[in-house]
């Protein structure tokens, strides 16, 4: 595969973090990235870690956000707009024709499986290595495995049938054969399961940047939901929820802050090794003019129609910039386009407690117990400012509940890791509402293509239809 060339970088990250001594020497054949790091001390072991961390905030898919599956998906579905020509490689994700050489694409794809040998590489190192102790051992062992299944969450929902590649072996990895959704779940379920037995309930230090016990338990609950295990969705969220590390904000402008009582996990613009301290989020989305070459999209008329005007999230999360003729609405959930200095004031979510209440209720619902699943919604609704549905909507029937809970979460989750576009598909429903928002929509462009240069350098990849 082309990306095993990204996957050298893993070793230069390293080098960055950790002097030459820190490793045990290695011979590494050319072109080649070694199949095993071995680690002589917990310290050299937890700056791998620290590099996963870094890398994760300067990554195509989830830090540069041109490539990143929160503007991607976004544009795929009804969330954003570009209405630029300066971007025709994002135009393409906005009218749902991405062509298989689109380098968007291959560096959302390509960033993914970088993430995800680099955890392979740590678990490899630490399974391989003596000298480390057995606390440190489990941790990143569990850390590495958390973020590997988060990693193939998105592969498979964006792509379906994806490589399943669990080691560093290049020869292997190199011609591996795509693997059904199915079979990614089972390998996602397993190392969540990992993971939680290994990581310790508390974050490692007062910064929410490291995954935990809390953070494993959320994932395996989406994972669970769209499995369609409600009973486990239920539970797994309802554990999250009652956790005392997080807590559902009343202040709206408090939850995308750094270390935020809300936030499950988050990445810090640290780690991007450069002098800004401002989010992607908040340099991209954030207009001054027009949407143009640097910021390339706004928010979509269909989605700012969704919500009332008195909708707490319409008010502080959705800024508006206008020129002579026209309004532009864009995402204000970071409120920092530009920043330097020693101040971290906002860091990108990932993962936040509000999803765990909206697990909990479609799980309920699906379940058919909708007078808890409306208790649970409802504590998102009256977050935002808004009546309870348990007041307005007693009666309200299963489908109706379901549509409410999808409404709630594209409100609350617009332009947050692409959960709208994974959400039309897991729901069944992506057809049903792209059909009328999209000219160009087939129900084949649900996945993206597999990139060109990965096809032409392994045979065993076969393209996904409609491509």
């Amino acid at each position: 595969m082309k990306n095993l060339k990204y996957y050298i970088s893993f070793m230069l990250l390293l080098g960055s973090f950790t002097s030459c001594e820190d490793f045990v020497d290695v011979e590494v054949p050319a072109h080649k990235t070694v199949s095993a790091t071995v680690f002589s001390n917990d310290q050299s072991a937890q700056s791998a870690m620290q590099g996963i961390y870094n890398e994760l905030s300067r990554a195509d898919f989830s830090g540069r956000m041109a490539s990143a599956v929160t503007v991607l998906a976004g544009l795929s579905a009804d969330n954003l707009k570009t209405t630029t020509s300066s971007h025709p490689e994002l135009k393409e994700f906005y009218e749902n024709l991405i062509l298989p050489s689109n380098t968007n694409n291959f560096n959302l794809w390509s960033s993914i499986y970088n993430i995800i040998y680099m955890c392979n590489a740590v678990v490899e190192g630490v399974e391989n290595s003596d000298g480390l102790s057995p606390e440190v051992s489990d941790r990143l062992i569990g850390q590495a495995k958390c973020i590997r299944a988060f990693g193939y969450f998105y592969l498979t929902n964006l792509y379906g049938d994806v490589p399943l590649i669990t080691s560093t072996d290049y020869r292997t990895n190199a011609v591996a054969p795509q693997q059904a959704p199915q079979e990614i779940y089972v390998q996602m379920v397993k190392d969540l399961e990992d993971a939680l037995e290994l990581l310790p309930l508390e974050y490692p230090n007062a910064e929410r940047t490291a995954v935990n016990q809390g953070t494993a338990m959320a994932l395996l609950a989406r994972v669970y939901l769209y499995l369609q295990d409600w009973t486990q969705a239920e539970l797994l969220s309802n554990e999250v929820i009652n956790n005392p590390n997080y807590t559902l904000l009343d202040s709206l402008d408090e939850v995308f802050l750094a270390n935020s009582q809300e936030a499950i996990w988050q990445i810090s613009p640290i780690g991007a090794g450069n002098s800004l301290t401002n989010t992607p989020e908040g340099s991209f989305f954030i207009l001054n003019s027009p949407p143009g070459y640097s910021k390339p999209v706004a928010l979509t008329e269909s989605l700012i129609d969704t919500f009332k005007p008195h909708d707490n999230r319409r008010v502080d999360w959705i800024g508006t910039y206008q020129d002579e003729t026209t309004t532009f609405y864009y995402p204000y959930k970071y409120k920092i386009p530009y920043a330097t200095g020693a101040d971290y004031t906002e860091y990108s979510m990932v993962l936040r407690l509000a999803e765990q209440y909206l697990i909990k209720s479609e799980a309920l619902a699906r379940k058919g117990d909708l007078n808890n699943a409306v208790i649970a919604l409802d504590k998102i609704r009256m977050r935002a400012g808004l009546d309870p549905l348990s007041s307005i909507a007693p009666n309200i029937q299963q489908e109706a509940l379901l549509d409410s809970i999808q409404l709630e979460k594209r409100r609350e989750f617009f332009t947050e890791w692409g959960h709208r576009w994974l959400d039309l598909k897991h729901t069944g429903k992506i057809d049903e509402v792209l059909q009328d928002e999209k000219p160009y929509w087939q129900g084949a462009y649900q996945y993206y293509p597999i990139p060109e240069e990965d096809l032409q350098n392994n045979p065993y990849l076969t393209q996904n239809p409609g491509y």
